[in-house]
């Protein structure tokens, strides 16, 4: 496959790759379609998505009810092109040659917001975040 060719790939990562990850994995998908290649996982994955996360995505048409939480494959971890982490709380150890990011999403909560208004914040940010992210691949967004 030429240069040219390549299609980039990211993984989001979050602490239990139940909220912040997936909502970027679902929005990146979403936004730049076939033009990105993405995955997301955990450091300590949980059970199950988020329902607040899922109900904020699905308001935008956005499905990511049928994702389930994983860890980092660590195979994943060393091939991708971008790592992106999400929030104060996850650690990852760099990999060299592995573009790293750490995104210090909106915390609502911090201000007293919660519930589903604080996932739309969320949401919003990691939406603002994945799109100047599309642009720096070059991949052409969807919408």
């Amino acid at each position: 496959m030429s240069a040219s060719n390549h299609v980039p790939s990211v993984l989001f990562v979050c602490v239990k790759n139940a909220g912040k990850s997936q909502m970027a994995a679902g929005l990146m998908r979403t936004i730049a379609g076939d033009t990105v290649e993405v995955h997301s996982a955990g450091t300590r994955p949980g059970g199950a998505i988020n329902a607040l996360s899922a109900a904020a995505l699905a308001e935008g048409g956005i499905d990511i009810t049928d994702q389930t939480p994983k860890p980092i494959d660590s195979a994943l971890l060393r091939n991708v092109d971008v790592v992106v982490i999400l929030g104060r709380e996850a650690h990852v150890e760099p990999v060299e040659g592995t573009r790293f990011e750490t995104w210090d999403t909106d915390e609502p909560s911090d201000r007293g917001i919660g519930g589903i208004e604080r996932m739309r914040l969320v949401r919003d940010d990691i939406e603002n975040r994945v799109r100047r992210l599309i642009d720096q691949l070059g991949a052409a967004p969807n919408g």
